[in-house]
C-alpha cells in the first residue's frame, strides 16, 4: 500500500505534526509513505515534496483577496501536485488542510474524482463544507448556499467582493458525484456539521479524533520550572495559544482570560500563557505571565505537568490538541463549551461553561483548584485517547477498508 498525504505544512503547526506522526508511524509498519505541502521550510527527507514556493502563495493570496475566492487560483502548484500523484500512483490520497494558497481545491477535487482515485478527506476546519468560513458559528447559510454574507470579509479575507455564493457553488460542483471518498472528521461534533452541508451530506462519514507524540506529553518532573518562575504556593492555571489578543471578537479568548485574572487578583494563583502575543497589550494583571511561543513539545509538556489546571477559552474548536495534550501530562481542563473540546476531552477530569460565562469560568476553576486529582490516572487515560498510534491504526483500517470496498 502506498499512501500520499497532501497538507498546507509539514511538521509544523497542529496539522504539519499530525501528517508528519502519521507518515512516520506509516513508514514504520512498512506501509510507503508520500507527503506534498505547500507551505514554510523545504524538508530535505525522502518522500517529502514541498511544491509552492512562499512570494507564489502570497501572490495568489493577494490575488484571492481582491477576487474574493480564497480557494482558487494555484493554477502551476495544483499542476505540480497533479504531476506528483501520477508519479507516485498512491492507493490513497489523504487531504487534510489545503487552504493556504497553494492548492487550487475545487480543481484539485474535480481531477481526483475524474481519475476516479481513492481519496480521504481529514476535516480539521469547516471550510470545505462551508466553502468558505473555517468556523461557522451560528449562521446557517452554509446548508442553503452561502451569498450576501454579513462577514464575508472575515471569513475570506476579500477586499471587496461577496464571492460566498460562487465559492459555494463551485465547492459543491466539484464534489457533486465523487464517491470515491471517505470524510473524516476529527471529532464527533464537527462531522455533525459537515453531515449537514449538501456538499458533504450524502458522502461516507468518519470520526478519527486527532493523536500526538505521547512519549513527549507526558506527566513529568517541573520542579525546574517552579524554580524559575519563584512559584512555591501559588497554583498554576495554564493557558497555550497560537496567539494572545486581548480583543473581546478574537476567536482564542484571551479577553476572557484577562478578565478572570482580574477576577482572581486576589487568589494565590498565577496565570502563564504560551503562545505569540499582542505586543499592543497596555497593561496585564500583575497574576499573568506571558511565555512567548513555546515550541519545543518537551519544554510544552513540564508547563502542562507544572499546571494544577489548563484554561481553554475559545469560542469555537474543531477538536483542541490543548485538552489532549494537557489530559495527556496529567492536568485536568476547564473552559468555555467550544463545540469538540467538550465531546472529546475525559468528562470526569474537565468542566466547560457557556462561552463568555466569566462568573461561572472562575467558579469552576477555583473548584479544580481545590479538588485533588490523580495525575497519573489522568495521564494514563490521556494517553490511551490521544496516541498517534491510534490515529494512525484507524486511519490504516479506512484506507484498508476503501481499498477492499473498491476491489
Amino acid at each position: 500500500m502506498k499512501v500520499l498525504q497532501i497538507n498546507n505544512v509539514f511538521k509544523t503547526g497542529s496539522t504539519g505534526k499530525i501528517v508528519a506522526d502519521i507518515h512516520n508511524e506509516l513508514s514504520h509498519t512498512g506501509i510507503e509513505s508520500v507527503v506534498c505541502y505547500g507551505r514554510g521550510q523545504k524538508v530535505n527527507e525522502k518522500n517529502i515534496y514541498k511544491v509552492c514556493g512562499e512570494l507564489y502563495s502570497k501572490i495568489n493570496n493577494l490575488l484571492s483577496r481582491i477576487f474574493g475566492l480564497p480557494y482558487g487560483g494555484c493554477r502551476y502548484s495544483t499542476r505540480q501536485i497533479i504531476k506528483l500523484i501520477l508519479k507516485e500512483k498512491p492507493d490513497i490520497v489523504h487531504l487534510h488542510c489545503i487552504n493556504s494558497h497553494f492548492v487550487n481545491i475545487y480543481k484539485i477535487i474535480e481531477w481526483l474524482k475524474s481519475k476516479n482515485i481513492k481519496t480521504v478527506l481529514t476535516l480539521h476546519a469547516e471550510f470545505i463544507h462551508t466553502a468558505n468560513c473555517s468556523h461557522h458559528f451560528d449562521c446557517e447559510k452554509y446548508k442553503t448556499g452561502c451569498g450576501k454574507c454579513p462577514r464575508f470579509r472575515q471569513a475570506t479575507g476579500s477586499w471587496f467582493i461577496d464571492a460566498t455564493h460562487k465559492s459555494w457553488a463551485k465547492m459543491k460542483k466539484a464534489f457533486d458525484g465523487f464517491d470515491n471518498l471517505t470524510v473524516v472528521s476529527v471529532s464527533p461534533w464537527l462531522r455533525e456539521q459537515a453531515m449537514q452541508s449538501p456538499i458533504l451530506k450524502d458522502k461516507t462519514h468518519a470520526v478519527v479524533m486527532n493523536g500526538l507524540d505521547t512519549n513527549a506529553f507526558q506527566c513529568i518532573d517541573a520542579s525546574q520550572l517552579k524554580q524559575k518562575h519563584n512559584l512555591t504556593t501559588q497554583k498554576v492555571i495554564f493557558h497555550a495559544t497560537p496567539y494572545f489578543s486581548s480583543s473581546p471578537d478574537d476567536i482564542k479568548g484571551g479577553y476572557y482570560l484577562l478578565q478572570l485574572a482580574e477576577k482572581m487578583k486576589d487568589e494565590n494563583a498565577k496565570f502563564i500563557v504560551a503562545g505569540e502575543f499582542d505586543k499592543s497589550i497596555s497593561s496585564l494583571p500583575k497574576n499573568v505571565l506571558m511565555l512567548g511561543p513555546v515550541y519545543d513539545k518537551a519544554t510544552l509538556a513540564q508547563y502542562y505537568s507544572l499546571a494544577d489546571v489548563t484554561l481553554l477559552t475559545s469560542r469555537r474548536e474543531t477538536f483542541s490538541m490543548v485538552c489532549a495534550e494537557s489530559l495527556c501530562c496529567g492536568t485536568p481542563i476547564v473552559g468555555f463549551k467550544a463545540g469538540a473540546p467538550e465531546q472529546i476531552s475525559i468528562s470526569q477530569f474537565s468542566e466547560f461553561v457557556d462561552f463568555g460565562d466569566v462568573y461561572s469560568l472562575n467558579e469552576s476553576v477555583k473548584k479544580f483548584l481545590n479538588k485533588e486529582f490523580d495525575r497519573k490516572e489522568i495521564a494514563e487515560m490521556g494517553q490511551q485517547m490521544y496516541s498517534k498510534e491510534r490515529m494512525t491504526k484507524e486511519y490504516l483500517a479506512i484506507y484498508q477498508d476503501m481499498i477492499g470496498r473498491n476491489s
